[in-house]
């Protein structure tokens, strides 16, 4: 027989459910428009929908790792040194961007892309910055 441990002290918390209609508007980068469901001192989660052909301002997310499941649309990140590296991806798939890594996103489709976002960390959500990390110095 296997020994459980003793229940954490959260244990009789209920659980919530914020209803879509209730997200609130949140951190704003240029190009994007971000909605906050829940945000605690060690995680943030909500929405981001991007207009078809809009490009972000460059920005990280500081102390946060950041995953987004694409609901609809296309999404594309652009990040590493002078933002050379591209990931695009579509419904079903999910981004990850390493806490501090500076990136912008895009839309490369025809119609207005959203994503699910799960922030784990804490400090400041966003911080909007002029441009990407330096290229590499050859």
């Amino acid at each position: 027989m296997t020994q459980q441990p003793d229940p954490p002290t959260t244990a009789a918390q209920p659980c919530t459910v914020v209803p879509g209609d209730a997200l609130s508007p949140a951190d704003p980068t240029p190009g994007m428009t971000r909605q906050v469901a829940l945000q605690t001192e060690t995680m943030w989660s909500g929405t981001v929908d991007t207009e078809a052909g809009a490009v972000s301002g460059w920005h990280h997310h500081g102390d946060h790792d950041t995953t987004l499941y694409v609901v609809s649309g296309r999404m594309r990140l652009e990040s590493g040194p002078g933002g050379a590296v591209v990931a695009e991806a579509g419904p079903g798939d999910f981004l990850r961007v390493p806490a501090g890594a500076v990136h912008r996103e895009s839309n490369p489709g025809d119609g207005t892309s959203r994503a699910v976002i799960v922030r784990c960390g804490s400090g400041t959500p966003t911080v909007n910055v002029d441009g990407p990390a330096p290229a590499d110095a050859d």
